[in-house]
């Protein structure tokens, strides 16, 4: 399995998994909302975290897993483990959520990008302590009308 249908992927969850990925827009929503504060700064480990628990809460979260399945079925193969909801399966990430599978030649990355990324001016990162770092960044939810397949990005790491 050298050549992966990206593309393939991408559609397939459109098409099978759009309720999952719209679910993953809505909670990342709300998770880069509480998570940002007055100044327009994110902090990216809450929104996260809040995007784990919003997903949690609506039902999602447990059937990442399947949709990982799902998608390596797509390109024809077949993970070395079962996965479970949590890493490195499934992770939240600062902008969305990712599913990796391991295969017999690479790996599989899924990633929902719900959030995008705008730059501060500072750069840097500031942190009173490791575990509460706010970065020079927003997190902000995509529009509304951004179609399914945009947020949706697909990596074969063979």
């Amino acid at each position: 399995m050298t050549d992966v249908d990206t593309n393939a992927v991408r559609s397939f969850l459109v098409a099978a998994h759009a309720d999952v990925v719209e679910t993953v827009r809505d909670c990342a929503a709300v998770s880069a909302t509480t998570g940002t504060d007055a100044t327009g700064r994110s902090d990216t480990s809450a929104v996260r975290r809040g995007i784990e628990t919003e997903l949690r809460d609506a039902g999602v979260w447990d059937r990442l897993p399947t949709v990982l399945v799902d998608c390596v079925e797509v390109v024809g193969g077949r993970l070395r483990a079962t996965p479970v909801a949590a890493p490195p399966y499934v992770a939240p990430t600062a902008t969305g959520v990712v599913l990796r599978g391991t295969l017999e030649r690479g790996r599989l990355v899924v990633a929902v990008d719900a959030l995008a990324v705008e730059r501060g001016d500072e750069g840097g990162a500031t942190a009173e302590r490791e575990d509460e770092r706010t970065t020079g960044v927003t997190l902000r939810p995509r529009p509304p009308d951004t179609p399914l397949a945009e947020l949706i990005r697909v990596e074969w790491r063979g």
